[in-house]
């Protein structure tokens, strides 16, 4: 677990935070205010060098400095150090080099709304067919959302926990998709 302090186009630094909760009981965080972290994962298709996903790779910095840019942006997982968590086989994310993800923090569903449904980001999220395997995905659910208190910066072994309680529980306070947040949004899930 890390907390961290972002500063504005700068880079965020992180330091240990023990309390947690992912059963949904009595929350540690009761008077804090709270950011929303936010775990996406798929399966390519292909390769991450084959030439079928190349405009999906090349854009992947283009989409994080936009998101560094944006209203709301806190902080995401660096790509050398979700890269190496992705093809870890001892890791949260199986070893899978075919693995795809994010775990990034926003101030609010509302800024992570924006970015991701209302920049060019929504352009590559509407092309996800081409480039993810949805028969073999790994998880019933490719995106989990949680509440964190402010300056908390997830690692993955707690993204996966949560999507696993996506799983086992469905949709509760604890892990939740979009429809959680407001079932009557004009959100794609």
């Amino acid at each position: 677990m890390r907390f961290c302090r972002t500063h504005r186009r700068q880079k965020s630094s992180c330091w240990p935070f023990s309390e947690k909760t992912l059963d949904g009981s009595s929350h540690p965080f009761s008077g804090l205010l709270m950011h929303l972290a936010e775990f996406n994962i798929g399966l390519l298709k292909y390769d991450w060098d084959d030439p079928r996903v190349a405009d999906f790779a090349d854009n992947l910095d283009r989409v994080y400095n936009l998101a560094r840019r944006a209203p709301g942006y806190v902080w995401h997982l660096d790509g050398a150090e979700m890269e190496a968590a992705q093809l870890d086989p001892d890791g949260p994310l199986l070893g899978n080099a075919r693995v795809a993800s994010t775990l990034s923090v926003w101030q609010s569903p509302e800024a992570l709304r924006a970015f991701a449904f209302q920049t060019v980001h929504r352009q590559f999220y509407d092309r996800r067919e081409e480039w993810y395997d949805e028969a073999q995905q790994l998880w019933q659910h490719r995106l989990v959302m949680w509440w964190v208190p402010e300056g908390h910066c997830p690692d993955l072994t707690e993204a996966v926990a949560r999507l696993h309680l996506l799983e086992q529980n469905g949709h509760t306070d604890a892990a939740f998709g979009w429809h959680y947040l407001a079932k009557d949004a004009d959100v794609p899930t």
